[in-house]
């Protein structure tokens, strides 16, 4: 077991708590199922969100610039503080934040099911993403810290195949849910989750803390890579309806741009900072998380699309929707133990390649349909070829980040590397937004022009265009009239994705090349090691 876990004995004593007779291998099932639980809970938040944002965007009436801040003012804020989160799991006790961040998510869960506009709930959203970035470094950190380096591999991939594997019927459930009742109880779904997940934690979890540190928190990282990543995610979102050159979004651009370089002076001569700088000067570290950017800007752009697609002009229900993500999800709960056991025998580098590279064939498969046809023969082709990609890439790419740093660092590479996937989200969602309405604008303009409609008439749809394939024909307009410009949307929907499509799987390709560069065979060498502790 790592030497950074307390006698489990002593590690009961929190705030007059009586201690737990645990020894470390009774605590093993009882973390796995605190963790496994934990991360279920912003798993299944990530895949029914995306379900839900037609239903979102309608009910709400809201654009398509407020469904990317639903999604982004959780991202943000997840994304930013995760670093945090990880760190004051180090200092304080990971149990403890850990703990803390489940408390947090589920309160705000209550708040977004209750959430009265669309404001609103962008609001609570950004305080569910302050419990996400609490929780989520912690599960990975309590389990590195609870089970030895060659337990590791395989343990992680347990924690994957077993979260992924709890949160499968997410997408389904939080569909149903969406059309039985309403798109609120996908927030409802997280309450009795985290009271498992807080009763486990306090009386079976043992505690465990960086003993090699007495520095303190780095309180300015924190609040600089929020206000940097939050001045360019409002630029990028705002500039697809404003434009590059508008004041506002200049401003934000460079603003954000502005403190993430200052960020990096900061961290450079921080006494504990977020991001130690001595942790890339491992190669193998500093390309897992280069890969983990790209491979999940990919994914987040296609599972922010892909939903919009199926709803709004392939005409599934939102159950429907929800299930046809079930082969990726299955493929990466089934498959993520092997690949887990399998960096074991032939190590990191050579999955790392593969499984980014299977990805993109999955992505650009994505491209293909059209409107209508039979899902078997449209998207699931392209949702299971993903998820076998998926599959061989998670565990090895977590468990290579993990074990390419010393242990006390545990927390602190999670952080890291969430953070790093959080941001390719935010980058996702921000940029591929761009590209998607700018593609959708361009053929909506070219086709609704064909149409002879009146000029009113052609002016007021093309004033809808911010709202993609919710876009609705003006009530002026006879049937025909409104069944060609339902057409012209769903062609122009189509387009756009398409684009998005070709572009996610460049970037899961270009994320196979890069492992191919960085990731050494063995996970770390001696030299990394010694350079790392050198600067530390």
């Amino acid at each position: 077991m790592s030497d950074v876990i307390k006698n489990p004995c002593d590690a009961g004593v929190i705030q007059g708590r009586p201690a737990i007779r645990t020894t470390p291998a009774e605590a093993g099932p009882w973390v796995l199922a605190a963790t496994i639980l934990g991360s279920s809970m912003v798993f299944i938040n990530g895949s029914t969100v995306n379900v839900a944002l037609p239903a979102l965007q309608m009910a709400l009436a809201s654009t398509v610039v407020d469904i990317q801040w639903v999604v982004n003012a959780y991202t943000l804020f997840l994304a930013s503080l995760i670093l945090l989160g990880g760190s004051l799991g180090d200092h304080l006790g990971r149990r403890r934040i850990f703990m803390i961040g489940v408390a947090i998510f589920a309160a705000a869960s209550l708040w977004c099911g209750l959430a009265p506009t669309v404001n609103m709930l962008i609001v609570a959203r950004a305080v569910q993403g302050i419990g996400g970035a609490l929780l989520t470094p912690g599960s990975l950190a309590i389990i590195s810290a609870t089970f030895a380096e060659e337990e590791r591999g395989r343990t992680i991939g347990l924690w994957a195949g077993f979260s992924a594997l709890t949160s499968a019927l997410g997408p389904l459930l939080g569909g149903w849910l969406i059309d039985t009742f309403s798109w609120r109880w996908i927030f409802f779904l997280h309450l009795p989750l985290a009271a498992i997940v807080l009763v486990i934690s306090w009386w079976r979890v043992p505690e465990s803390r960086d003993e090699q540190t007495s520095a303190g928190i780095d309180w300015w990282g924190a609040v600089l890579a929020t206000l940097g990543l939050g001045g360019i995610t409002y630029g990028l979102i705002e500039s697809s309806t404003r434009g590059l050159a508008h004041p506002f979004v200049l401003t934000a651009l460079i603003a954000g741009v502005t403190l993430l370089a200052l960020l990096v002076v900061v961290e450079a001569r921080a006494e504990a900072p977020l991001i130690p700088p001595g942790l890339f000067r491992s190669r193998t570290f500093s390309g897992a998380n280069a890969l983990t950017l790209l491979l999940y800007t990919a994914l987040g752009g296609i599972l922010f699309f892909l939903p919009l697609n199926l709803v709004q002009v392939q005409g599934y229900s939102a159950t429907a929707a929800g299930a046809a993500l079930l082969p990726t999800i299955l493929l990466l709960s089934l498959l993520s133990s092997w690949s887990g056991g399998l960096m074991n025998r032939v190590g990191a580098r050579l999955p790392l390649i593969v499984g980014p590279a299977v990805a993109a064939a999955g992505f650009f498969l994505f491209s293909l349909p059209g409107i209508g046809g039979s899902y078997w023969t449209t998207f699931f082709p392209a949702t299971a070829v993903l998820g076998l990609g998926m599959a061989i890439s998670v565990a090895p790419l977590t468990a290579t980040v993990m074990s390419a740093v010393p242990a006390h660092y545990a927390g602190t590479a999670s952080g890291i590397n969430n953070a790093a996937a959080r941001v390719a989200n935010l980058l996702a969602v921000a940029l591929l937004g761009i590209v998607m309405l700018q593609t959708f604008s361009h053929h909506l303009n070219e086709q609704v022009a064909a149409l002879s409609l009146p000029a009113e008439a052609q002016a007021m749809i093309i004033r809808q265009r911010a709202d993609l394939a919710n876009l609705q024909p003006p009530a002026s307009l006879n049937s025909e009239q409104v069944a060609a410009v339902e057409q012209v949307v769903a062609e122009a929907f189509v387009a756009g994705f398409r684009f998005v499509a070709y572009l996610t799987a460049g970037l899961a390709l270009f994320s196979a090349v890069i492992a191919w560069f960085t990731i050494e065979a063995g996970v770390i060498g001696e030299a990394d090691q010694a350079q790392i502790q050198e600067f530390r």
